[in-house]
């Protein structure tokens, strides 16, 4: 059985740390925080570039030897208000101390450098609807590939309504063929509303070589190192994900599962 769930190791503190040698691949980087008032989360990045993502909550942060001041815009995630983000280049040093209970994601890959910090959002991040009937769902494109913002990471915010499907219809972004598919790494950081609840995702390659259904609860990350990876949120179940994406070069092209192929006309 492949270890693509992922639970919080603590309720506080540095809950999620997943380097590539822990997850088995070579890009993606995903470390989740949950800080109470005045605690200090820190960093430094050694050849791997970062988005920040205050997930909720308002902190006071630097990087690279710069003051950002306080971000943070919302207090729940639930608040669908555009995230707060700054960008990390590699080699430079990061912090982040709490004003309110706050949750903060680091979303690292590897970069050659070059990039300055930068905020990356509220500004320039809408909130977008993607799909439709119970495939409709909302996001926040914090740095996909129209965003010329990072050397390696695509990274996202999604919102599925209870009853609702997303990264639906089965796709996958597992071999490097441009610009028929790339290879992409990713993970999934899941928030439930209310938080007691549960969501599914399903990992699962065309051959079934893998295939593992999951029931997500709040605060769990799923990997996806190859396959097809489609979400439901259960009827009264909100769902949120934090996509993180890296791999050999900076664009996201899928192809879609065969047997799913008609509903893309």
């Amino acid at each position: 059985m492949a270890d693509l769930l992922r639970k919080p190791r603590a309720q506080s503190g540095q809950v999620h740390a997943i380097t590539p040698e822990a997850a088995g691949w070579a890009h993606v980087g995903f470390d989740l925080w949950r800080l109470a008032p005045s605690d200090l989360a820190q960093g430094h990045l050694a050849g791997r570039e970062a988005i920040l993502v205050l997930v909720e909550g308002h902190a006071s942060i630097t990087a690279a030897g710069q003051d950002f001041g306080l971000m943070g815009d919302r207090l729940s995630v639930f608040d669908r208000r555009p995230p707060h983000c700054l960008y990390v280049p590699p080699g430079a040093d990061w912090a982040a101390c709490a004003a309110t209970g706050c949750t903060l994601a680091v979303c690292t890959a590897p970069s050659p450098g070059g990039r300055p910090p930068q905020r990356l959002g509220p500004e320039g991040i809408a909130l977008e609807d993607r799909g439709a009937g119970t495939n409709l769902r909302h996001i926040h494109n914090i740095a996909m590939e129209s965003r010329d913002v990072a050397d390696s990471l695509l990274v996202t915010e999604v919102y599925t309504p209870g009853g609702h499907w997303s990264s639906y219809p089965p796709h996958r972004h597992d071999e490097d063929d441009f610009p028929r598919i790339t290879q992409l790494e990713e993970t999934y950081y899941h928030r439930l509303n209310p938080a007691r609840g549960f969501g599914i995702q399903r990992v699962f390659t065309d051959d079934l070589g893998l295939d593992e259904t999951m029931a997500v609860g709040d605060h769990d990350v799923v990997l996806v190192p190859r396959g097809h990876h489609p979400c439901a949120a259960p009827h009264g179940i909100e769902m949120y994900y934090l996509n993180v994406m890296a791999g050999p070069r900076r664009n996201w092209r899928f192809a879609l599962h065969p047997d799913f192929a008609f509903l893309a006309g």
